[in-house]
């Protein structure tokens, strides 16, 4: 169970200290955020371990939906990209330069609750209205529920008075691609709900949900970016992707929308596959070389993340059997030369060697670095 704890530890002290400028110190400084009567002082951290990612205000203040996209979201990958997907989308409007990140403050469990609900005469839900009040297979084709989960972050800007504000907020509204439902007793029963229409409800819903935060106190002017994210279905492996994005700027409703092309792929690949193929070839030799090295293991799985139809990042997972200290220098230290020999400088690839034990080592080599960084669990 420790060994678990170690691997975010490690990686972000080895971060802090690969992209930190000079030391300086943390700034203190007042949240006007903060609803509470007492003022409140927060930390925002001198550094900034990667332009990929936002400083992040002290103490931590969680989501006020806290927990809700664990019960509302289908897997854990969704659950993740969900989020981290949102931040990545979020750097089109608001700059890490610039932006401070903290969870949202704005949306609270009861809102999203009532948001998230079937329309009933007189309340707020977002998803389609259910005639007669039980859902048949007929009305799971017309009237499914579009809209799974709805995602706040909150952006920050340090104003001269030495004080925060609120600079802007971003929403991902999580859509279903397929729909879950029971007929009485019998079921679970799958809909699956096409491209289009997610699309059509999901520009709709945003539009409603703007609508509705521009009534709120704090959020009359901010820009509020809207990402639309299609979930995969519960049996899949790999996590959905935002595919549209939109801005309402200060004080006004949703801009033009635009589109996004992203896609986590898993590796081996048919060769049937073109777009894929020099991935995944490379991935096959990598695999093969490592076969012969080291045979005790289950499989080897790559996940691939494209942007724009190129790959951006590979993420390698190797389950070995465990026997040695030794013998798993050894072929960290073989599998290390593979990753540089195997894959273009362009690409950033991450593998982790896992055993029953847990993790047991690390290799990360970042897009045209000259050296991976490696680390061997204690």
């Amino acid at each position: 169970m420790k060994r678990t704890s170690w691997i975010p530890a490690i990686i972000s002290l080895v971060l802090i200290a690969g992209c930190a400028p000079g030391s300086t110190k943390d700034t203190e400084v007042i949240n006007e955020i903060e609803k509470d009567e007492e003022v409140a002082t927060t930390i925002i951290p001198s550094l900034q371990i990667s332009k990929d990612y936002y400083r992040t205000l002290l103490p931590y203040a969680p989501s006020k939906s806290r927990g809700l996209v664990v019960s509302n979201v289908y897997s854990k990958y969704d659950i993740k990209e969900v989020e981290s997907g949102l931040l990545r989308l979020s750097q089109r409007t608001f700059s890490a330069d610039d932006y401070l990140f903290q969870e949202g403050q704005m949306l609270d469990t009861a809102t999203l609750r009532s948001w998230l609900k079937r329309k009933e005469e007189g309340d707020l839900g977002l998803n389609p209205v259910l005639p007669g009040g039980e859902i048949t297979a007929e009305l799971a084709k017309t009237n499914p529920i579009y809209l799974a989960h709805i995602v706040e972050q909150n952006y920050m800007v340090k104003t001269k008075d030495n004080t925060i504000k609120l600079g802007g907020v971003s929403i991902g509204l999580a859509m279903n691609s397929v729909y879950y439902y029971k007929v009485g007793d019998y079921g679970p029963y799958e809909q699956p709900i096409p491209q289009a229409t997610i699309e059509e409800q999901g520009k709709k819903m945003a539009a409603e949900i703007i609508k509705r935060m521009r009534a709120m106190e704090g959020l009359e002017n901010v820009p509020i970016t809207v990402g639309l994210f299609k979930q995969e279905d519960r049996n899949s492996i790999v996590p959905g992707t935002y595919f549209a994005y939109s801005v309402a700027d200060e004080g006004k409703a949703l801009g033009d929308w635009n589109k996004l092309n992203e896609e986590y792929v898993i590796f081996p690949q048919p060769p049937s596959e073109v777009k894929y193929r020099k991935a995944s070839d490379s991935f096959k030799n990598f695999k093969q070389d490592v076969e012969e090295y080291f045979s005790n293991y289950t499989s080897i799985i790559g996940t691939g993340f494209y942007q724009e139809d190129q790959i951006k990042k590979l993420t390698i997972d190797i389950p070995i059997q465990f026997y040695g200290s030794a013998e798993l220098i050894g072929f960290t230290q073989y599998m290390t030369g593979l990753v540089m020999e195997h894959f273009p400088a362009s690409l950033e690839v991450e593998v982790s060697v896992t055993s029953i034990n847990g993790p047991e080592a690390v290799v990360i080599k970042k897009a045209d670095a000259k050296e991976p960084y490696v680390h061997i669990y204690d």
